[in-house]
């Protein structure tokens, strides 16, 4: 295949990213899976990122994502700076064929904005559609920019404007589901986990709640705020507090914590993180928010290990009912939900990922994608998905 893409990390996180780093850990799956298929990546991130492409530029040297934690004056120009770079880039050479964004509003905007003369535009959007009204409700980028969503759910959510420019949706996956079907099947304890940042919407007070009610003991594993230890976390003091995943950690998660029936162990990456997945009795997902994409619920199947969620956003897409996982609609239900999961077979869970959710499924599925936008951008009238 013939194709160069300019893929669009952002500025915030390297790739892969040292731990947790949804939107970084995608690509990071993506872009090998497209170079077998015979796509040039031209990788635009931190310098610091380790991926291996075809080119990679970057503006900072390394990841920013800290700089979040600062006023919104003094941190607003992060990206700016970084889609100033991927622009320069795009006017410099003739040889972009599309690019590929996945930084969040000004990616698309800054895109958008560039003209007609430009290369297609494919954003991606991982995150929630009600963010940012004024921009997705009043979208008018032409027919050379396209977006595609997560899930179908997500889509389904999205202002007229944006679903206009919309080419459909692609599910996350892991590299981990690959021949996961003919993986040994591991020794499970007879704990829980939610894997993934602590914050409200992801509800681990629920969890936590739920682990103390029915005595299963449940694990917390993800970063709060920037930090990623509890040591970390310890040591900034009362000064943290002014991030407000920090205020819900502590006022409403931290009181659940006792080092048995609630633990939390911080952020926990690659072969740590898939041995203490894989030995859970089931994920856990309280969500408290539509849930757009799941990256961690086809981790946790491709490891054998079932669901137990709210049945919110792209859950029901992701999980078999009965089968891989259990949903419902109401959190105190979840308790009756983790004793069942028990009965559900870790077997199950790895051929539904082997089959859906491999790397190799969702670089196919972009190709598709990207040949579409290409084909959108030669054709004036822009028709609504």
């Amino acid at each position: 295949m013939s194709l160069t893409v300019l893929m669009n990390a952002g500025p915030w996180l390297s790739v892969p990213p040292p731990g947790y780093g949804g939107i970084e850990n995608v690509i990071a799956t993506l872009v090998p899976e497209l170079r077998r298929l015979g796509v040039k990546v031209v990788l635009a991130s931190v310098g610091s990122s380790t991926l291996p492409v075809d080119e990679k530029f970057s503006v900072y040297d390394d990841g920013q994502f800290a700089a979040l934690q600062r006023p919104y004056n003094q941190v607003c120009g992060v990206s700016q700076a970084h889609l100033a770079g991927v622009v320069r880039q795009v006017h410099g050479r003739a040889d972009i064929d599309l690019v590929h964004d996945h930084v969040e509003a000004v990616g698309l905007a800054t895109l958008a904005a560039m003209g007609p003369a430009a290369p297609p535009v494919l954003h991606t959007l991982h995150w929630d559609l009600a963010k940012h009204p004024e921009l997705y409700g009043n979208l008018d980028a032409g027919a050379r920019v396209r977006v595609n969503g997560v899930s179908a759910a997500q889509l389904a959510r999205a202002p007229r404007a944006l679903r206009a420019h919309s080419v459909g949706h692609v599910h996350l996956s892991t590299p981990l589901a690959v021949h996961a079907d003919r993986a040994p099947r591991p020794e499970k304890g007879d704990y829980t986990i939610i894997l993934g940042r602590i914050n409200p919407g992801k509800g681990q007070d629920v969890g936590a709640r739920l682990a103390r009610r029915t005595g299963v003991p449940l694990v917390l594993a993800g970063p709060v705020g920037p930090y990623h230890r509890p040591a970390d976390l310890a040591a900034a003091g009362e000064e943290a507090r002014q991030n407000p995943d920090v205020r819900f950690f502590y006022d409403q998660v931290a009181p659940h914590i006792d080092g048995d029936v609630v633990r939390w162990v911080g952020t926990v990456a690659g072969r740590e993180r898939d041995d203490l997945l894989a030995g859970a009795r089931a994920s856990l997902f309280p969500l408290r928010w539509e849930e757009p994409g799941g990256t961690a619920v086809v981790e946790s199947l491709a490891l054998g290990t079932p669901v137990v969620a709210t049945g919110r956003g792209c859950l029901p897409e992701l999980i078999a009912h009965g089968r891989t996982g259990l949903l419902t609609d109401d959190e105190e239900e979840l308790g009756e939900l983790l004793l069942a999961a028990r009965r559900l077979d870790p077997d199950e869970c790895r051929r539904e990922a082997a089959e859906r959710f491999t790397p190799a499924v969702m670089a196919q599925r972009y190709v598709t994608l990207y040949e579409t936008v290409r084909a959108a951008a030669r054709t004036p009238q822009l028709q609504a998905a």
